[in-house]
């Protein structure tokens, strides 16, 4: 049966026709010199001087907005550079579009997944290349070599399925699935495990290492440093648009490549503040519902509560039930001593109780609306006169959360879609906050955003709680809900299995407890 080397080789004769000859391992086989984008009298990319090696895996962090996504889309040839060179295979190269990108064996694997979901899994792995006889479409053969390549991979991924039928993880892989296969020499992975499941990112992360060892040199862009240092041999930093360095991963730390990104200490991103725990807000009593058992919690005022545990623990089940968009089927609530019956979304925000989802863009925005009709649908009730929306009100609330979020926008008006992913964060965020809420819940809330962001939402929760407010972070990061927590819960297979306070257990001791070891 057909595999990856198989497929892929059919891409190989062309590929190598336009890369100008074999390139030593270790030695240059893309460089950038002086590399500038300018938009109008935005500088999205100053000229940037950075040099990749064949068959190694590069990884370049930053902050959002430090140019990592302009790098991707020059690379590709999505945009056209304003100065500068790219030096490919040793010869200066114009990248002027996508098509050559591909045929010089360049290609992306993009954190948003851009394939057709209404097609199969084979088709979107063979879009543009399909297999062809005597002008009919060979499906059945396009399946059968889809399937062999995801089994080569070790992807558990049908290619007969939909595409929509997926989710977002598993769209990702075949995204990666598609790529290696088509006689890449240089890849490039934008933020590839937001959305993966701790056994998706170890497939990945075999795959990647497989695809180096042919010789395919690997970009890694990520907002996760253990990631970082567990896959790179080379590490680039970003920051405002320009390269401020390059470091050997063996040669470097945590605490220098945040110092390079951010010019902040590592102590200064894990803001915590010392504060009074006050009296309980909501308790919960052996509740239970779809994909949780038995959860019985408490959280005070000033505090934050983690919960951790591995995908599908049952932690964000049971922040849906306590919000009333999942039916509790047993248990009680009591929110401020009194046993309440929370049995839709809105007796959840009457009482007080905001919701900032995992998933932004498809649970807690309006992407097709501007950021500030979002920062406001929670409270136009409030910036109303009767049956009208009083128009000064509207624009100074939104402005000011715009303002003290510091969300990077020229105006309110600018699509919510438009943003990147720590800003539209902050958008969820903010909303929340105008209604004033006493117990917010925040489902993965920095996923993929940079370190700069992870510390302003950081020192909002300290704001949060200054005010009153209690806490449920969730979180899949150990060192986010470790370092944050007041109370952390470890949740495994639905249940609640260990409690600990503030730094009374190790990294070690939570993890064995939320695989069950």
């Amino acid at each position: 049966m057909t595999g990856l080397n198989d497929v892929s080789h059919r891409h190989d004769a062309e590929v190598e026709a336009l890369s100008g000859g074999p390139v030593a391992k270790g030695a240059p086989i893309l460089e950038l010199r002086g590399l500038h984008k300018r938009y109008g009298t935005v500088e999205a990319l100053r000229p940037a001087s950075i040099t990749f090696l064949s068959g190694e895996i590069h990884a370049i962090v930053g902050e959002n907005g430090a140019g990592k996504s302009t790098l991707i889309k020059l690379l590709t040839g999505v945009i056209r550079r304003t100065s500068g060179e790219i030096v490919w295979c040793g010869q200066s190269v114009p990248l002027s579009d996508p098509n050559e990108a591909i045929s010089r064996g360049i290609n992306a694997v993009h954190q948003e997944v851009v394939l057709c979901p209404h097609l199969t899994v084979a088709a979107n792995m063979f879009l543009g290349d399909e297999m062809n006889r005597r002008g009919l479409m060979r499906k059945r053969a396009m399946t059968d070599a889809a399937q062999a390549v995801l089994n080569d991979l070790g992807f558990n991924l049908p290619a007969s399925a939909l595409l929509s039928d997926l989710t977002i993880g598993q769209q990702q892989l075949v995204a990666t699935a598609r790529a290696a296969m088509r006689g890449t020499q240089f890849l490039i992975f934008d933020e590839p495990t937001a959305y993966l499941t701790r056994q998706e990112s170890a497939q990945l992360f075999r795959l990647i290492r497989r695809l180096q060892g042919q010789g395919v040199t690997i970009v890694y862009i990520s907002h996760r440093m253990e990631e970082v240092f567990e896959l790179a041999d080379r590490v680039s930093v970003l920051r405002d648009g320009t390269h401020v360095g390059t470091r050997l991963i063996g040669e470097t730390n945590d605490a220098e490549l945040i110092s390079m990104m951010i010019n902040r200490s590592i102590e200064q991103v894990y803001h915590k503040e010392t504060l009074p725990i006050g009296k309980p807000i909501v308790e919960t009593r052996g509740l239970s519902g779809p994909g949780f058992q038995d959860i019985s919690l408490t959280v005070r005022a000033g505090e934050i509560v983690g919960l951790y545990g591995l995908i599908g623990a049952g932690r964000s089940e049971f922040a849906l039930g306590l919000y009333g968009r999942e039916k509790v089927t047993a248990g009680e609530i009591l929110f401020e001593g009194k046993t309440v019956d929370i049995r839709n979304e809105r007796v959840a925000m009457d009482l007080g109780i905001a919701l900032a989802p995992e998933s932004r863009r498809d649970q807690g925005l309006c992407l097709n609306l501007p950021i500030g009709l979002n920062i406001n649908l929670p409270v136009f009730d409030r910036l109303s006169n009767g049956l009208t929306i009083n128009r000064k009100r509207e624009i100074a609330n939104a402005d000011r959360q715009i303002s003290d979020l510091k969300i990077k926008t020229p105006t309110r008006r600018v699509l919510a879609s438009a943003m990147s992913g720590g800003n539209q964060q902050k958008i969820v965020i903010g909303k929340w906050l105008s209604h004033g809420a006493k117990l917010f819940i925040f489902d993965e809330p920095t996923v993929g955003v940079d370190v700069g962001t992870k510390a302003e939402i950081y020192r909002l929760f300290s704001k949060l709680l200054e005010e009153g407010a209690g806490i449920i972070l969730i979180s899949s990061y150990l060192p986010e809900v470790y370092e944050l927590a007041d109370t952390l819960h470890v949740f495994r297979q639905g249940r609640l299995v260990a409690s600990h306070a503030y730094r009374t257990a190790s990294h070690e001791d939570v993890l064995t407890q939320a695989i069950g070891v």
